[in-house]
């Protein structure tokens, strides 16, 4: 990968609504060249995002309370809540590079942040005809460990990766996580033990080139 490196920002808790309102904010600011690429990492109170073409067969029973947010990203239903680490990804594509290809340089950046965390992870081709499978998974189970949904706009990337830490893992069970109703979806906790959001906040940071 050639060197791409990003400016930081960390916040720990934010609503997903103020989230999307200053992430917009930031891809305006970067499509008038007045920020540099720009990762944001943050986690997010419990809500399920969708993405325009999720079927409402995939979306959880509402006696669950959790809300169930519309997005403008790429992908269909992922889950965020507390334990989970999310980066927004402000960045500016080169000429004749598309949001596809600028998603598979994600997934490798975090292949290696995990690697690094200990975990043995690997990104995954899409078999003709089948649902997307961007994101990352683990090589020795096979469980998926990060979500990814992007998109790009005026030639600017928005909305990014999920990364499950330490949090609840039960929430993926009540809706169809990704369009896959056979996923299994993991954590580091689950993968490994005790694991440090603050370690792996600096793991991530690392492998984006963030400071």
């Amino acid at each position: 990968m050639k060197p791409r490196p990003l400016t930081l920002i960390q916040d720990e808790l934010v609503d997903y609504d103020k989230a999307m309102e200053r992430m917009g904010d930031l891809v305006a600011e970067r499509q008038r060249d007045e920020r540099p690429d720009t990762l944001w990492l943050l986690s997010h109170p419990s809500v399920y995002t969708v993405g325009r073409r999720t079927p409402a067969a995939h979306l959880p029973d509402p006696s669950r309370g959790i809300p169930v947010v519309e997005t403008g990203r790429g992908g269909q239903l992922t889950y965020h809540g507390p334990g989970q680490l999310v980066g927004y990804l402000i960045v500016k594509l080169a000429e004749g590079e598309g949001i596809v290809d600028y998603v598979r340089e994600v997934e490798l950046r975090l292949v290696e942040a995990l690697g690094a965390l200990g975990l043995p992870a690997e990104r995954r081709d899409t078999p003709p005809g089948s649902e997307l499978l961007t994101g990352v998974w683990t090589t020795t189970t096979g469980r998926k460990v990060v979500s990814i949904g992007m998109r790009q706009s005026r030639g600017v990337t928005s909305h990014g990766f999920a990364l499950n830490v330490d949090g609840d893992l039960e929430p993926w069970n009540w809706a169809v996580a990704c369009g896959m109703p056979d996923v299994d979806m993991t954590s580091l906790k689950r993968e490994l033990g005790e694991t440090s959001m603050d370690r792996v906040r600096a793991a991530v940071a690392a492998s984006f080139e963030a400071a």
